[in-house]
């Protein structure tokens, strides 16, 4: 029998080069980008139809862990130093522990299609916060139309950490948009863009580090040192999606009756005011869609933050909380069709190269 010539020997490697990818885009389909992408449609609609639950949630227990965490290693009495590396020691290890625990378990899950997608629908499900916070904002609403201001100062504290007891009706009506207004980003975009870009893995890391933020990352006497590493991280997560996050946010604010002009120039002109690089972008893109001013004095229990004021519009009301509500609701709906599509269009470029 001839010898295959040099020529064929070259193609047959190269077919048994392709049929071998082939098998491993089948064995790892499973664990790939469309089964992504269903788990993070399926964990979007889980968010807006159960919302979170009232007992056992992760977030709440991985709360728990920090504090016990916090109590190991923040120590009062070391220097600035000492605390921030201290710091960056708690931010490392729950960051870290909380994205390799996801990614084990997802690993023990990716032989099958629907573990897979379970898994990528439970921890975007699990991370996603605005189904739950626009509740909170709805009730806030019709809290402050029926004049029940001792009730919204109840309830506050399920938005920010703010003091309520020295806020009036104007300004617990502020708080209130300020607050879905950064939530846009932090609650909503940031977790289902990284969910999109790294799986659930990507997704617990942001909230991990945005969880820790909220915890530790403000400028109380007790955390502006030990929660720098905190706040930082969750800086740099949030850099990109606050930013798509505004961009969305002008592009739908005609719809719910807003400007998208004044949004993009409340964005140009006063984001960099605020003392947060990206909920300095999502509070400007709201106060310009809405038309009201956003910021200035802000007490907290350690302290009152002047702010810069955000827009030039007129002061916020209480009927302002739900046009809030429904521009996060439809930057958070238009952001999980772009990372759903855009899943599903990496797939199908990836098989029609690899083809």
């Amino acid at each position: 029998m001839r010898a295959p010539a040099p020529a064929d020997c070259g193609e047959a490697v190269a077919d048994r080069a392709r049929a071998a990818r082939r098998r491993v885009r089948v064995r790892t389909s499973p664990s790939g980008l469309p089964a992504r992408a269903a788990g993070l449609g399926l964990g979007v609609a889980l968010d807006r139809v159960v919302g979170d639950p009232r007992r056992w949630h992760p977030v709440a227990g991985f709360g728990g862990v920090a504090m016990a965490v916090e109590h190991r290693l923040l120590d009062p009495r070391r220097s600035e130093t000492g605390q921030r590396a201290a710091g960056v020691l708690f931010t490392g290890i729950l960051v870290g522990g909380s994205a390799a625990a996801t990614h084990a378990v997802g690993r023990l899950l990716s032989q099958s299609t629907a573990g897979t997608v379970a898994w990528n629908a439970a921890v975007a499900w699990a991370c996603l916060g605005g189904s739950s916070l626009l509740s909170v904002a709805r009730r806030q609403d019709a809290l402050l139309r029926s004049g029940d201001h001792d009730g919204s100062r109840a309830l506050l504290p399920w938005l920010c950490g703010r003091d309520p007891d020295a806020l009036d009706p104007d300004d617990l009506a502020r708080a209130v948009v300020e607050s879905v207004a950064e939530n846009t980003s932090d609650a909503a975009v940031c977790t289902l863009f990284w969910a999109a870009i790294a799986g659930p893995a990507g997704a617990a890391m942001h909230r991990t580090a945005n969880t820790l933020d909220a915890m530790v990352g403000h400028r109380s006497p007790r955390y502006q040192h030990f929660g720098t590493a905190s706040a930082r991280l969750d800086d740099v997560l949030g850099f990109v999606p606050a930013r798509l996050a505004g961009l969305i946010g002008v592009a739908v604010a005609g719809t719910i009756g807003g400007s998208p002009s004044g949004a993009l120039r409340t964005w140009r002109r006063d984001a960099r005011t605020h003392p947060s690089p990206n909920a300095g972008v999502v509070e400007s893109v709201c106060a310009g869609a809405l038309g009201v001013r956003l910021g200035g004095p802000t007490p907290y229990p350690y302290g009152v933050q002047q702010r810069a004021v955000l827009g030039d519009g007129r002061p916020v009301r209480a009927e302002d909380i739900g046009r809030a509500v429904r521009l996060h609701d439809r930057v958070q709906l238009v952001t999980a069709g772009l990372m759903i599509a855009g899943l599903l269009v990496a797939h199908a470029r990836t098989v029609r190269r690899d083809g």
